[in-house]
């Protein structure tokens, strides 16, 4: 008798991007791995074309869920976990994505190999996640993501990023994390790195929601990593660009919108609020402290309006104090597994 596949869900949450649904559904329901569930969370986009397409062309073969109000990403997700309650692995779809036909066949079976083994337990793991080019129809061999990455100042981008695919990413390695783009995450993780109903951060509503839930998961003692045999592709919204270093981050930052950057400003934080280790802040006090000062002022004469974000922090405060002792009492690692990842270069 051969051993039932681990069940996966795939939550897929949606706002007003109608234009994306087929092309994401299609490659989902044409999977060579068939043991999955699909949850469509509809955020009351104004917008009702893509929820009505979606009830009429796929109701009966996945679970639609209309949400009355935007409930934000990290809510969202979390709604569609709790659905998911006999699932193994769980995925959290952007609809501007398309699955290569045996991503998930290659994934899952990577992933249960690794949770199979003794030694430091799987919390998620990610594809080789190239650009897609939605305007002329075609993929591109630029990179998307191949996992999340720390620098030394506590800023985490996607590795890879903008740059040309010439075999430099063809090893699979242990990451930092992975991004929240098409994430899959271990559910029995998931439920080790819950707080209270949250596995996503609500605090955040959206952006860096997925960077909180890797250093989480970190400190509790998982691991994350990048399997570049299983292919994906990403239309990206706010574009696919080099951030690997402070200066380019800046130089691109005019391409997001005042909410993408009142909202990154703000969860960046309450990101390092929650999550920095005191040997990891120690360590790297001189670029933290740069990285601060440089922000500050960046912010002051060319984004005044994020600063106000400064409000909602202090508001947040006591609550994501409650968060991190909660974390902090169930830590199982040292500041120097953290510097570890620091030293790696996210474009090679």
């Amino acid at each position: 008798m051969s051993k039932t596949q681990p069940k996966v869900a795939i939550i897929i949450i949606h706002y007003n991007t109608p234009h994306y649904l087929k092309t994401c559904l299609d490659n989902i329901l044409k999977q060579t791995y068939k043991n999955i569930d699909v949850y469509f969370i509809d955020n009351n986009s104004p917008d009702k074309k893509g929820l009505n397409f979606v009830k009429r062309e796929y109701g009966k073969r996945i679970h639609v869920i209309p949400n009355k109000e935007n409930l934000g990403y990290a809510k969202a997700a979390n709604q569609g976990i709790h659905q998911a309650s006999d699932a193994d692995y769980i995925v959290i779809t952007n609809p501007d994505i398309i699955y290569s036909p045996t991503y998930f066949e290659k994934i899952i079976a990577k992933a249960e190999k690794e949770i199979n083994k003794k030694g430091v337990p799987l919390a998620g793991i990610t594809g080789k996640v190239y650009k897609y080019d939605f305007e002329n129809k075609k993929p591109t061999k630029i990179i998307d993501t191949v996992g999340l990455y720390i620098s030394k100042a506590g800023r985490v981008t996607d590795g890879g990023q903008g740059y040309e695919d010439k075999g430099q990413f063809d090893k699979e390695k242990e990451v930092f994390g992975i991004s929240g783009a098409c994430p899959l995450y271990s559910k029995k993780a998931l439920e080790e790195a819950r707080y209270k109903d949250e596995y996503f951060d609500e605090d955040f509503f959206m952006y860096k929601e997925d960077v909180d839930l890797a250093w989480r998961l970190q400190i509790l003692g998982y691991k994350f990593l990048y399997y570049p045999k299983a292919l994906a592709f990403h239309g990206r919204g706010t574009g696919v660009v080099q951030r690997d270093t402070l200066g380019k981050t800046l130089r691109n930052r005019k391409t997001l919108s005042k909410f993408q950057r009142y909202y990154g400003f703000r969860n960046q934080n309450l990101l390092l609020f929650k999550n920095l280790l005191w040997g990891n802040y120690i360590r790297n006090f001189p670029h933290i402290f740069a990285r601060d000062i440089s922000t500050f002022f960046y912010s002051l004469f060319f984004e005044p309006f994020v600063l106000k974000s400064l409000k909602d922090y202090i508001k947040l405060f006591p609550r994501i104090a409650k968060k991190r002792k909660h974390l902090m009492a169930r830590k199982r690692i040292k500041a120097k597994r953290i510097n570890r990842f620091t030293r790696m270069l996210p474009h090679k």
